[in-house]
């Protein structure tokens, strides 16, 4: 009734709502974009109108959906309980109305609102309305035509480019929210792939940003307890970093150097002399994506070590580098065949990483230890650390999946009771409450949140279950927690002080004393039902060699 109530307002309103919004937003975000940009090139006419005239489309899209999604929250919400089923009920159907406006928009606005909406389904922390919603967009870009993209190869490497190349395939092999993907052979014979970005990216993004921004700051004012700036800023942060290819570049470097002793791991080669901030060029690997799990069960290669593989690999990244891959979804994963180890994992689309704090790094460290001892005494103080004390015990259930006082073991989720009582008390938080955790967050805590995120999605399709995840980023955090970083070089190594190495070395045997009997009691268990199945399996083959006939009839 509510829903209907809210639609009709919506529609009736549209027209006249819509055509207010088209001038007011599309001239301010026109206006905050010009002043950004003051001295840039001159277009003709005809692109500056039509620059334009997009702009104020877009624009106005995205604040009639906003206003629609705030309306709907404002109005259906409207004198009902929070503590009570039909709140929870009626707030998981506004969740969803709103998520399908934002695909729609989405989908409408392409580019930067395709990456946006990706950024925002892979946030663990919004709704999962949304992001069951808005994960359909990983492959949703459409992809340029070949001359213009060929007119940005030209401006980046010189008008010949057959001084480079002796061909580039004009079919794009892969297209995403920001570039294409073209295979090429270099006059050497290489096979390379070129990374382009679409041309007019950068201006789009200015005033894509700025509405979004713009956007955030209404709905907070109108409604104080809805606040999404973190999210923009957040987002603002990692889509420039991606815009710009020479940092692809060296992150990509980064990576190969640090996984150079790793031969599941493989970073393509950069060709830095031919390489811009709007043109990547790399060698070809081959592979295929890492969720076909028809093509890696067809090369016999068993899912759920591919699944360990992949959390070793930003286990690593996270715990001991403290140099993080910040978007691993599926097509930037490759799982390539290889003749002695059976496969090896081929890491792409290195734009969006984040350098850790040391700081930060060994407090994330610590945070984990405490996790597996359930320390409730550490686990607040590490959160004290990272600004969050407030909202400490809620750290458990986040990465583990149990609350703070549980009694269950590492790794084996809540008891009916714990979920019970987390479902009376997560009925008493409010969205400002949610907004509150969000925004105190440091930028580290997000990518990685992000990130893990994105590593458990994937590991759980490959068949790995949760608790696999856990020991090994519990193993790799009692790792990271034995290194110390050289202030003069950057690099990691064991610290050799003799009372730090034996106070840590005890702390990390009861943790590893911990990790060891959870795992021979998973073993025992899971021997156990083994056990229980191969019985009944020979009772069912013995009451049929014995009665046949009854069986059959």
């Amino acid at each position: 009734m509510r829903s209907t109530v809210v639609s009709k307002f919506l529609k009736k309103k549209k027209t006249s709502f819509y055509l207010f919004i088209v001038s007011g937003t599309g001239a301010s975000a026109l206006t905050y974009y010009n002043t950004l940009n003051p001295n840039r090139n001159r277009h003709s006419l005809l692109d500056v109108i039509t620059t334009s005239f997009n702009g104020v489309l877009r624009s106005s899209r995205s604040l009639y959906t906003i206003t629609a999604n705030v309306v709907d929250y404002k109005y259906s919400l409207q004198g009902l309980w929070k503590d009570t089923d039909e709140y929870a009920q009626v707030l998981s159907q506004v969740h969803l109305r709103s998520a399908k406006r934002i695909l729609k928009l989405c989908e409408v606005n392409q580019g930067f609102y395709i990456k946006a909406g990706q950024f925002v389904a892979s946030v663990r922390q919004v709704p999962k309305e949304y992001s069951s919603t808005l994960a359909s967009l990983q492959d949703q870009a459409v992809p340029c035509s070949f001359e213009a993209v060929k007119e940005v190869l030209i401006s980046n490497l010189g008008s010949d480019l057959n001084e480079f190349f002796i061909s580039i395939d004009e079919q794009p092999i892969a297209a995403a929210s920001i570039a294409q993907v073209h295979r090429a052979l270099l006059k050497d014979h290489q096979e390379v792939v070129l990374k382009i970005q679409y041309p007019g990216l950068k201006d789009r993004m200015k005033m894509d940003i700025a509405t979004m921004s713009l956007l955030a700051k209404c709905v907070t004012w109108f409604f104080p307890e809805y606040r999404f700036q973190w999210m923009v800023s957040e987002f603002s942060k990692v889509i420039a970093l991606e815009l710009d290819f020479l940092q692809e570049a060296r992150n990509s470097v980064t990576t190969a150097v640090n996984f150079k002793h790793n031969n599941r791991i493989t970073v393509p080669k950069v060709f830095q002399e031919l390489t811009t901030s709007q043109v990547l060029t790399m060698e070809y690997c081959r592979g295929r994506r890492v969720d076909d799990l028809d093509y890696i069960r067809e090369m016999g290669i068993d899912p759920r070590k591919v699944a360990k593989v992949l959390v070793e690999a930003f286990a690593e990244m996270i715990f001991v580098h403290g140099f993080v891959h910040g978007d691993p979804h599926p097509g930037n994963i490759l799982v390539s065949l290889d003749e002695k180890q059976g496969f090896r994992l081929v890491l792409l689309d290195h734009g969006i990483y984040k350098t850790l704090d040391e700081e930060f790094r060994v407090n994330y460290c610590q945070l984990w230890k405490a996790l597996v001892l359930l320390d409730s005494h550490k686990i607040q103080q590490v959160a004290q650390h990272f600004g969050i004390g407030k909202y400490a015990k809620y750290l458990p259930l986040i990465f583990t999946g149990r609350t703070i006082n549980s009694r269950s073991a590492f790794g084996e989720g809540m008891s009916v009771e714990e979920k019970t009582n987390l479902k009376q008390e997560v009925k008493s938080l409010s969205m400002g409450d949610v907004s509150e955790f969000m925004e105190s967050l440091p930028s580290e805590f997000l990518t990685v949140l992000r990130t893990d995120a994105l590593v458990r999605s994937l590991t759980s399709m490959l068949g790995s279950s949760q608790r696999e995840r856990l020991v090994v980023y519990a193993n790799y955090a009692l790792h990271g927690l034995s290194l110390k970083r050289d202030s003069d070089s950057g690099n990691y190594f064991v610290s050799k002080g003799v009372r730090t190495r034996i106070m840590s070395g005890i702390g990390h045997l009861q943790v590893r004393l911990v990790l060891e009997l959870l795992q021979l009691l998973w073993w025992l268990r899971d021997t156990r039902q083994a056990v229980i199945t191969w019985a009944k399996q020979i009772t069912r083959l013995v009451n049929h060699h014995h009665n046949p006939i009854s069986v059959i009839s």
